[in-house]
């Protein structure tokens, strides 16, 4: 009899902390599901501000149009969404804008041991207006990157010593990236301190690959590119015009 009850204790116990973990993961699911929601009406507020067109759904055909771009590439289950689209006037020039979200999965491990880690960040894209543009990437300078120098794998350095230890510049045309980046933009970049900001096949991306940014943190990103778009010599511009 005793050995009875304790039998029914233990199985009682278990279903107590099955429902009571499920009840856990049914609040969580809940919790997230709110959370996003809230996002995207907050997003789809910020892309009528912009003037710009709002699509909260996935879209995962997003990495193989931007596949140029290395941080679409990570992982699987990609997909973009809260993707907000349209025009901005630029150098006289109506541009393409994209701004939105993006997820991704990387597996680690194996057998029992495997696990899924979900990684989600906030980018934008502009098309510029001068489509022959070199392609750069200019982005903080980090650890890695002083080790590789000092093996002999260095980026492109420049005139200014702060410049070069502060950012990781890399190009295939040394000649755009020193066109590009003269000492005007060198103290726009030292005083506003970027992240990722790379130009390929006529456009510019700009994100740190790691997380998700707040609402006017949008806004705010694509003035950064404006802002940076003005900063462009006037002799690579007048260049890229004709």
């Amino acid at each position: 009899m005793t050995l009875l009850l304790a039998a029914d204790d233990d199985f009682a116990l278990k279903v107590a902390l099955f429902m009571i973990v499920g009840l856990g993961m049914v609040i969580s699911a809940w919790y997230v599901a709110r959370r996003e929601r809230r996002r995207s009406e907050a997003l789809r507020a910020v892309a009528a501000s912009l003037d710009l067109r709002f699509f909260p759904e996935k879209d995962h055909d997003h990495d193989s149009r931007y596949e140029h771009f290395a941080v679409f590439r990570q992982g699987r289950d990609r997909y973009a969404h809260n993707t907000m689209v349209g025009l901005r006037t630029i150098h006289g020039h109506a541009c393409g804008v994209l701004l939105g979200d993006y997820h991704y999965e990387i597996e680690r491990g194996s057998g029992k041991s495997r696990r899924t880690t979900s990684y989600r960040f906030s980018y934008a894209i502009v098309n510029l207006p001068f489509p022959t543009a070199g392609e750069v990437i200019v982005r903080p300078e980090g650890v890695l990157d002083r080790l590789a120098a000092a093996a002999g794998f260095a980026d492109i350095n420049f005139e200014s010593a702060e410049f070069s230890r502060s950012f990781h510049v890399k190009s295939k045309d040394r000649r755009f990236a020193y066109d590009l980046i003269d000492a005007r933009m060198m103290e726009f970049l030292l005083r506003t301190r970027p992240p990722l900001v790379e130009i390929e096949r006529g456009r510019i991306l700009v994100t740190d690959g790691k997380r998700r940014w707040d609402a006017p943190g949008f806004a705010r990103h694509l003035r950064w590119i404006e802002n940076f778009l003005d900063h462009w010599p006037r002799h690579l511009v007048e260049q890229l015009q004709t």
